[in-house]
């Protein structure tokens, strides 16, 4: 039976128990959406495609079944069930009524659409605040999956490149072949140089059933708490991958729609909640990024071709342009880029950790430096959270010294997988400053000691005026520290007085100088 009398009966509000007032029918390549009152229904297009077959009636069942299924991982209040759409007796269409099913439904709970992540982007609307509790959605559904340590990783990542590559090539009317035999090249040479490490990280356990489509359109803000849906259902292959792929692809979203800070902060948020145990094995996963992020932006660049023959004549050159972007993304993003240590010392108060989330961003290859804070090792290293105050066996001389050697090992492994590397702490020693620089001259990485200076009043003021934040220094702390012979400073000296963004730009300007 031809689905379009199925559509045209859910598009009717008549078809409805509920009666709304109106149907709202959104299409994809792979599905079609019904809205309607408070409640949503997913069907499956009956299409065959490179990557997924939904082209029987019982493959669409069953694959409902599995959206249903997986989505209750993260969204429980929104995936309701499976309802068949049936022929009555009478010939005629009925939702979960009696007689032969002739189509499958997911039912799910409606929710604003104006709160999707994807919509708060483009209105400019989405907070930075909100990318922490995102990275713990994303850590706790990766944590809460079995490790598959046998799965070969390189071959799984191969798997997910040659179809699209192959996709890419298809329709020369949008995509340069030339172009895209040259981005096959560089990306099958990638693959090759990450293999070992791609076998490793699956025998560590960062292979698992992922989210699988994790961008901004698959996240909806409710009761100001990210919810993660739509989750790949159709193929486990795609869906059981390494869990750092599984992040590039919301990385690659927001960097596309140029939110970098937002960007920025869910790596580091991220690498924080899934680093705690093994922190420098983890680290030494970035080397895949740039291989991530690029196949991800050309998966989305294949779908977009997918996409055309379903796309309204109006919008076809908008469509080809954002594939055309996509596409240019996926090639950036393998260029090599070589890291660089930056390191932002300071007395409590200077300002360091605010100017080392603002200079992340901008520094580096996407998305940003990797920022490593010593008053979060320091909760890390106590088994604490960040806002926990310690007590004064934290701070001695080797409970200092613990953190600085963990600080040094984290840059090492960050500068290793060729991430530019941001590090924060007071640094008032001269032998911490010396064992800083030593680890970016062994990486042969260009090194930025910054030193931040501020009036003595602003520091303590600025201490006092923190809330929820991971240091514990106060104005005795301050106090204690004006009185460090710190010894003859060789970085460079950056006047921490006014407002972050001018002490932003006076940093951004000597880091300019370096280059």
């Amino acid at each position: 039976m031809s689905q379009h009398a199925v559509f045209a009966h859910m598009a009717d509000p008549n078809s409805h128990d509920h009666a709304p007032d109106g149907v709202e029918r959104i299409d994809t390549h792979a599905a079609v959406v019904f809205l309607s009152g408070d409640y949503a229904y997913k069907i499956k297009r009956a299409v065959r495609l490179p990557y997924l077959d939904f082209s029987t009636l019982e493959k669409r069942r069953a694959v409902c079944e599995r959206e249903v299924e997986i989505n209750r991982r993260t969204a429980p209040d929104i995936y309701l069930g499976v309802l068949p759409i049936v022929r009555t007796c009478d010939g005629l269409l009925a939702i979960a009524g009696k007689g032969e099913p002739v189509e499958w439904a997911i039912k799910m709970r409606r929710f604003d659409q104006a709160e999707l992540f994807d919509r708060l982007a483009r209105a400019g609307a989405l907070p930075l605040e909100m990318m922490q509790p995102l990275a713990r959605e994303v850590a706790d559904l990766h944590s809460g999956e079995r490790p598959q340590r046998s799965r070969d990783g390189a071959k799984m990542m191969k798997q997910v490149i040659e179809p699209v590559l192959t996709s890419l090539g298809g329709d020369p009317a949008v995509l340069n072949k030339s172009e895209v035999a040259d981005y096959a090249a560089d990306a099958r040479r990638e693959l090759r140089a990450q293999s070992s490490l791609l076998r490793a990280r699956a025998g560590q356990g960062y292979v698992r059933h992922c989210h699988g489509d994790l961008h901004l359109q698959n996240i909806v803000r409710i009761d100001g708490t990210p919810v993660l849906f739509d989750a790949i259902e159709f193929d486990e292959r795609i869906a059981t991958i390494d869990t750092l792929y599984d992040v590039a692809f919301l990385l690659m979203d927001l960097w596309h729609r140029d939110l970098r800070a937002h960007a920025n902060l869910l790596l580091n948020a991220y690498l924080a909640q899934t680093g705690q145990d093994r922190p420098v094995v983890s680290l030494r996963g970035l080397a895949l990024l740039p291989l991530f992020l690029s196949v991800r932006a050309s998966v989305r660049a294949m779908v977009g071709l997918d996409r055309l023959p379903f796309t309204k004549k109006a919008g076809q050159k908008a469509a080809r342009d954002d594939v055309a972007v996509y596409f240019r993304m996926a090639r950036e993003f393998l260029q090599p880029q070589a890291p660089q240590l930056i390191v932002i010392g300071g007395l409590s108060g200077t300002g360091k950790s605010t100017l080392a989330v603002a200079l992340a961003p901008a520094v580096g290859a996407a998305p940003g430096a990797v920022v490593f804070r010593s008053d979060i090792e320091r909760k890390r290293l106590a088994g604490v959270g960040e806002t926990t105050r310690l007590d004064a066996a934290q701070y001695t001389a080797a409970a200092t010294g613990r953190v600085y050697r963990a600080l040094a090992a984290k840059a090492k492994a960050a500068l290793g997988a060729g991430r530019t590397v941001v590090v924060d702490a007071v640094f008032a020693r001269p032998d911490q400053r010396a064992r800083i620089e030593q680890i970016a001259g062994d990486a042969g990485a260009p090194f930025a000691g910054l030193w931040l200076e501020a009036p003595d009043r602003a520091m303590v003021e600025r201490v006092e005026a923190r809330k929820g934040d991971a240091s514990d220094a106060n104005a005795r702390v301050v106090t204690e520290q004006l009185t460090y012979d710190t010894g003859p400073i060789a970085w460079h000296h950056v006047d921490a007085g006014g407002s972050p963004e001018d002490v932003h730009l006076r940093a951004m300007e000597v880091l300019k100088a370096l280059r």
